[in-house]
């Protein structure tokens, strides 16, 4: 039986990292945990964004080619986490700013550039040119031009802070949405079984629009999609999600993919794994932080790993 209790809630929205964040606590109509998680992501932004002259990670890509540059221990941690999983070369890469840049697609000044272009951009991308000191916890892009740009993970890294934070609050169940990249906290208290209903982002259809549902264990998940970014020339469509490997955009039959994983920062990694593979790894659920992944595909077949409960 579900405690009439629990579906009680504390409800805030607000605006950062570039999207509409809403945070959902059950158990409570006290907002004191939502404002000061809201404080709290405004706190890592201020450390983390590029999209402003002033910021941690802004003051390493200001020193490229220059010098190291001594950062907090949670900027540190988490660029370490991003050149770690850049050097994989599986597709993500935390330094590939410059390529997009280039392309801006979805941004004013979209365009095809040329190879020559592209390969002058590619020199500027190389993760094993991050000079990373433990001891001074200190980073240095040896290249002029360099940039890093935590946005394909810190969305994920900061949801599991607030859940950390929640966690220390005694907040038993909730969900916390960065613009469309969830986590949930807890067991879900509409539920006798604990589990949570997701839906999967319809990519032909406007936002909010579901293709296909799961239930799920407390857990996050995250898409990668080409569909709400791309630049159409000469009927070709070029979406936002460059290949590091190539300097072009990846090409795929995949219109998305989302992952479900016990952290977020995780599911974000393998999102881009996933999505950059094209098709399902074997093998990839046998780590038991990974709940299972859905895939979408141009066509609008979709194809689940992992998932038998889908409707």
């Amino acid at each position: 039986m579900i405690d009439d209790l629990a579906l009680e809630q504390a409800v805030g929205r607000h605006r950062a990292l570039g999207t509409a964040i809403t945070l959902q606590i059950f158990g409570t109509h006290d907002q004191d945990v939502i404002n000061k998680s809201f404080d709290l992501i405004d706190h890592y932004e201020d450390l983390l964004t590029v999209n402003r002259d002033h910021s941690e990670v802004m003051s390493v890509n200001q020193a490229a080619g220059k010098s190291p540059v001594q950062v907090s221990s949670a900027t540190y941690g988490l660029i370490k986490l991003a050149v770690k999983e850049s050097q994989a070369n599986f597709g993500f890469n935390a330094l590939i700013g410059p390529l997009v840049k280039l392309w801006a697609i979805g941004f004013k000044g979209a365009h095809v550039p040329t190879d020559a272009e592209i390969k002058e951009k590619m020199k500027l991308i190389d993760p094993f040119s991050v000079v990373l000191d433990d001891a001074n916890q200190s980073v240095f892009l040896t290249k002029e031009g360099m940039e890093l740009d935590l946005g394909g993970i810190a969305k994920g890294w900061i949801a599991d802070r607030i859940r950390d934070f929640w966690h220390a609050y005694g907040v038993n169940a909730g969900i916390i949405n960065l613009g469309g990249n969830i986590l949930l906290v807890g067991d879900s208290p509409k539920r006798a079984s604990g589990q949570w209903s997701v839906g999967v982002q319809d990519p032909k259809e406007k936002r909010g629009n579901n293709i296909t549902s799961v239930m799920v264990p407390k857990c996050s998940a995250v898409t990668s999609g080409t569909y709400e970014r791309y630049l159409v020339v000469d009927g070709h469509k070029y979406h936002h999600l460059i290949d590091p490997r190539t300097g072009y955009p990846v090409e795929t039959d995949l219109a998305g993919v989302t992952t479900f994983t016990k952290d977020s920062v995780e599911a974000e990694i393998e999102c881009k794994r996933l999505f950059f593979a094209g098709h399902p790894i074997a093998g990839w659920h046998d780590d038991p932080d990974r709940v299972g992944a859905i895939f979408v595909y141009n066509d609008e077949h979709v194809e689940y790993d992992n998932f038998d409960n889908h409707k």
